[in-house]
């Protein structure tokens, strides 16, 4: 036993290492293919969608013989109720449109030349935002919009015939409907038309360079030319205010004529102005891109674009100039010289708020015209500018987001972006709630409004009014808030005989606040609430008023202007009266709003307000006007040209605004109020509402509204 003890112990050691051995490379082996099997599963399941550009392997070749079908060249007709199929978006809970994108395929003609180039690196950012977005949808019978994988961004890339047979092999073209295609350099020498040359039948074209011919109103989309230089240059954000240069000129290779025109102004306006070209002394290896000169003076390019207020964007052999991009990064306002030219995303953005537009022909006069520009605008403009570019022109994302978002807007109308969301920088909007009304159809006229008079006791004065009010078409009510509570109102039979009802409120005590209270009798959306001394406003003028406001029904809308002004050397706000183009707040003497905002002031208005201005008598207009721009964050808006409007005969002592501190009061009322709300909420605008052909040399008969009165 012994022998064979010691036989098996001298030959175990040596099996047994070999086993271990053996077993360990097995389940190494085992263990690292089940890991590269997670990982590989991993990197599919959460890799974005992206759409590489991959070697000719991995991608089908499709061949596009030179005798198929080409699609017609483009509908110039086409509008989104003719050519746009939208009963292939269906319903959708999320009010989001479906959008499909083709798989990437290699065209190749009869003799396997290929028939565009192999996809850009703009064009794969865009597939890729669109893919990795809320819009994309891999299930093609479940899209609503199509977006092939044709890179057709710059035109002199393209074999225009080719690349249009090849758009006609598409399995779902169908014509070109429901079919986007994505366009920012058109056109080609010698003529460098406007929009893209491939013929491309009833798609939509998202273009970077659509003038008022070419562009398919409500239908195609103008796009910005996107700069390469927004993903490559950090420019810091720069505060607003005056600048090195007041104009500054930034382009290469520009028309003789433009060039001449700028470099005179420069003479004309000295080192204000600065005019810069290409250079032409630079060192090997520095990017030309990236420099520009004025004679022996080399700028670095796009910082240079921060030291001006105001910097030029001519058009080019095209109108869209990858420039505009560069301007607003800097937040320099672009002056834009390029006349039919359709500016981008213009169908949302307003492009007053951050950029001054002058005609080709007013080259001349353009330092002028920026000249009279207030100082408070330009830094608003400069604000705007750089926002609009960190919103929709930073990348090719957010031009492909915005693009979508746009045309998502018109399929689903009802749960469209609001101007204010694309318009208003993230601080504006923070700062307010937006409209609490939800109307976003316009009220109908068939309901009217009910016009509320609050009166003392000057009947003769009040009765004039009364009987004027009552000659409006839209009048549906007359309310009279009777406030003195010594005197009875008169006898029935003493009123004016109008064809609406007529209610008398007595109420308990004289207090302002009691031409805003929610009475039950206010049966109406609508509210015009007019002092008992306004008799000089005609019917024209108030049916007017109140169709201006059926357009804006969150927001005041009235007569008499007023505008808050900042005094730097009292440093407290003040309260201007004078006739000025500006105006923040409209008094309620004479205005229409709606009337959810009388319950606003009755129960939800701020601190001490309502109190403190039926203890003063005086400010219950300016207290609304804060309420309501506070609540939906807009302005007021005037209407018609008059300016002057208290009655000359009411000269009574008890007249309001004819006490000698009444003017000291409203100012006070305006720092008070601001204190209360925590901000100032008004807000300063130079716009007034006229009737079309108020003014022209035009049959009165023929004029909808052709008594608005004298100034």
């Amino acid at each position: 036993i012994m022998c064979a003890s010691a036989k098996y112990n001298t030959r175990g050691p040596a099996l047994i290492p070999r086993m271990k051995t053996k077993h360990r490379i097995y389940y190494i082996t085992l263990f690292s293919i089940v890991l590269l099997g997670l990982i590989a599963t991993g990197m599919f399941q959460f890799w974005p969608h992206s759409i590489e550009s991959t070697s000719d392997w991995t991608v089908e070749k499709r061949s596009v013989p030179a005798d198929s079908p080409i699609p017609e060249r483009g509908d110039l007709s086409c509008r989104m109720h003719t050519c746009f199929d939208v009963y292939r978006c269906g319903f959708n809970p999320k009010n989001k449109i479906k959008v499909y994108i083709y798989s990437l395929k290699k065209y190749v003609d009869e003799y396997g030349m290929s028939v565009s180039n192999t996809i850009s690196r703009e064009y794969n950012e865009l597939l890729t935002a669109i893919s990795d977005s809320e819009f994309y949808t891999d299930d093609v019978n479940r899209a609503c919009l199509f977006v092939p994988s044709i890179d057709v961004l710059n035109q002199n890339a393209l074999r225009i015939k080719e690349t249009a047979q090849a758009l006609a092999q598409l399995s779902r073209w169908d014509r070109g409907t429901n079919h986007l295609l994505f366009n920012m350099l058109p056109g080609g020498p010698p003529d460098y038309n406007t929009a893209l040359d491939v013929p491309r039948d009833r798609a939509l074209l998202a273009g970077g360079g659509f003038s008022t011919w070419t562009y398919r109103q409500g239908y195609d989309v103008s796009i910005p030319v996107y700069s390469p230089l927004s993903g490559e240059v950090d420019l810091p954000e720069r505060g607003p205010g005056p600048r090195r240069y007041f104009i500054l000129s930034s382009q290469m290779a520009l028309h003789p004529e433009y060039r001449s025109e700028l470099e005179a102004l420069q003479a004309e306006n000295g080192e204000s102005v600065l005019i810069l070209d290409k250079c032409t002394n630079l060192s090997d290896g520095i990017p030309a891109v990236s420099k520009r000169c004025h004679k022996n003076l080399v700028f670095d390019y796009p910082q240079v674009l921060q030291e001006s207020t105001f910097c030029v964007v001519l058009r080019g052999a095209r109108l869209g100039q990858a420039v505009l991009s560069d301007v607003l990064q800097a937040g320099c306002v672009p002056v834009i010289i390029a006349d039919s030219y359709i500016l981008p995303f213009s169908e949302v953005l307003d492009w007053k708020r951050a950029s001054v537009v002058i005609p080709e022909e007013k080259m001349p006069e353009m330092y002028s015209i920026l000249q009279s520009i207030p100082q408070r605008q330009i830094e608003e403009m400069q604000r705007q500018a750089r926002w609009f570019w960190e919103a929709y022109f930073r990348s090719m994302k957010a031009i492909a987001l915005a693009t979508l978002q746009i045309i998502n807007d018109r399929i689903y109308p009802y749960a469209a972006i609001s101007y204010e969301e694309w318009n208003d920088p993230p601080a504006v909007k923070w700062s307010s709630v937006s409209n609490p009304l939800f109307l976003p159809l316009i009220p109908p006229q068939s309901q009217g409004f009910t016009a509320i008079v609050l009166t003392y006791d000057r009947v003769e004065s009040l009765f004039r009014v009364i009987t004027e009010v009552s000659k409006v078409p839209s009048l549906s009510k007359l309310l009279v808030v009777w406030n003195n509570q010594n005197k009875n109102p008169p006898e029935d039979s003493l009123w004016p005989k109008i064809r609406v009802p007529l209610k008398v409120v007595r109420t308990a005590e004289n207090k302002l606040s009691n031409r805003f209270f929610p009475y039950d009798e206010i049966e109406t959306e609508a509210v015009l609430a007019i002092d008992d001394d306004i008799i000089m406003l005609t019917s024209d003028e108030l049916q007017f008023g109140y169709e201006v406001w059926r357009e804006f029904p969150d927001r005041l809308v009235g007569y008499p202007g007023r505008l808050h002004l900042w005094d730097h050397e009292m440093n407290k706000w003040k309260y201007e009266s004078e006739w000025t183009n500006e105006v923040s707040m409209v008094l309620t003497g004479a205005a229409f709003y709606h009337k959810y905002f009388n319950y606003l002031y009755t129960y939800k208005m701020p601190g001490d307000i309502k109190n403190w201005v039926d203890a003063h008598m005086n400010c219950e207009d300016i207290a609304m006007n804060f309420l309501v721009a506070n609540v939906t964050g807009k302005s007021v808006i005037k209407v018609t040209p008059r300016k002057k409007f208290k009655c000359p005969e009411c000269t009574a002592i008890d007249g309001l605004s004819l006490d000698q501190t009444h003017m000291v009061e409203r100012s006070e009322c305006i720092n008070k109020f601001a204190s209360v709300f925590g901000t100032m909420p008004l807000k300063v605008v130079e716009h007034r509402a006229d009737p079309v052909l108020y003014k022209d040399d035009f049959p009165e008969k023929l004029k909808s509204f052709p008594n608005i009165g004298s100034l």
